[in-house]
């Protein structure tokens, strides 16, 4: 039935509630990006920061120098804001040796055996970085290079990073042109998308290299973190931290996460593997597949919080900050002692140039690389 037209004093009176309101003030907008210098590299080329916020207050800083994520700040369970990554106030210390903190890393991530690899019948050599071995793309990877930032234009804050490594650069053949985007999600994840082409064939490997405390950086060490890896396999290394090329099960190994456990529970086990990395740097085989899967989940009892990792790659390098020892002064010039940070790096495995039983990491003209790594925020 058609409702009756209102007559003349209904829509007068209408007219006059509608003109004796006042107009509802807009709801005040968060700032969800801002751009601002960082100091210039040794070239003098400009740098900048720019501070990502989402709906809930957490924040991030990544600089366009190396793509690093300077600082993520999320909440614990009382609602306090921390700064959970490793990283320097300014850019300076980020131009010298420091530990690849918060790095974009490529073109390969993690080691190249003996510094070489051939692909299509031609040996490619490598610097050799990290003893006889090539390690994170060389002497200037693409933690080293200056990456051009353009500001997102969706609803949740996001910074895409492009950048052309030339035929040949570091030792690595082919054009290749790389696109990673960070996004900020409401659901206060750090998201990565990472997409790469080159016109020649090539091997790549991205990878984010995040040292986190979830107690907040600088803050004791991270052996009372408990951990659980999703994976029933993890690849051994020789002492020069190379996979042999086996696919070991974890059970019955310090290497077993597929329960959460501490850290430190087991890092000081006198196991040969335990001790060629010094504790944890290794490789695990993740379970599941194809899409975006769980790849760990990390609690830091005291403060509640909760990182959960998830990715669309076939492994994760766990490392328990082996190599840090109180020498690198890091924000607020607090030292960052042995093991005092975690890294869960989203990777195809280490040397799998050299590995033909490894899953493969050759691109070739026409394909385009792509991959998605997700670091999720809650806290109990």
């Amino acid at each position: 039935m058609r409702k009756p037209f209102p007559g003349a004093a209904a829509i007068a009176a209408l007219a006059v509630l509608s003109s004796c309101s006042s107009p509802r003030p807009e709801p005040a907008r968060t700032v969800k990006i801002r751009k601002q210098p960082f100091g210039q590299t040794r070239n003098g080329e400009p740098v900048e920061l720019y501070t990502l916020t989402n709906s809930n207050g957490v924040e991030t800083s990544i600089t366009n120098y190396g793509g690093r994520v300077v600082t993520l700040k999320v909440p614990d369970r009382a609602g306090k804001f921390a700064d959970v990554v490793l990283g320097f106030d300014s850019l300076d210390p980020y131009l010298g040796n420091s530990p690849y903190f918060g790095a974009l890393i490529g073109r390969y991530g993690n080691r190249i055996g003996k510094a070489r690899f051939t692909l299509d019948g031609k040996e490619y050599k490598l610097a050799a970085n990290n003893g006889p071995n090539a390690l994170h793309g060389g002497v200037v990877g693409f933690d080293k290079v200056l990456w051009k930032g353009e500001e997102g234009t969706g609803e949740e804050p996001s910074l895409k990073l492009t950048y052309l490594s030339k035929d040949g650069e570091e030792g690595y053949p082919g054009n290749l042109s790389v696109t990673v985007v960070y996004t900020l999600t409401d659901r206060n994840e750090l998201r990565i998308d990472y997409e790469a082409a080159t016109d020649q064939d090539t091997v790549l490997n991205l990878t984010n290299h995040s040292y986190f405390n979830l107690a907040g950086e600088g803050v004791g060490d991270i052996l009372g973190h408990e951990i659980m890896i999703n994976a029933d396999r993890f690849t051994p290394i020789d002492s020069g931290l190379i996979p042999t090329g086996e696919l070991k099960p974890v059970k019955g190994t310090p290497f077993d996460f597929t329960k959460s456990t501490a850290i430190g529970a087991r890092i000081n086990d006198r196991d040969q593997q335990i001790q060629f990395g010094k504790g944890y740097d290794h490789n695990f085989v993740l379970n599941g597949g194809g899409g975006l899967t769980l790849a760990a989940r990390v609690v830091e009892p005291h403060s509640g919080r909760i990182m959960e990792v998830l990715t669309t790659q076939p492994g994760v390098q766990f490392y328990t900050g082996n190599f840090l020892d109180g020498s690198v002064k890091g924000k607020g010039g607090k030292a960052y002692p042995y093991r005092s940070a975690f890294c869960l790096e989203t990777q195809h495995f280490p040397d799998s140039p050299n590995k033909p039983g490894f899953p493969s990491v050759v691109l070739k003209p026409g394909e385009k690389f792509t991959s998605t790594t997700v670091y999720r925020f809650t806290a109990q």
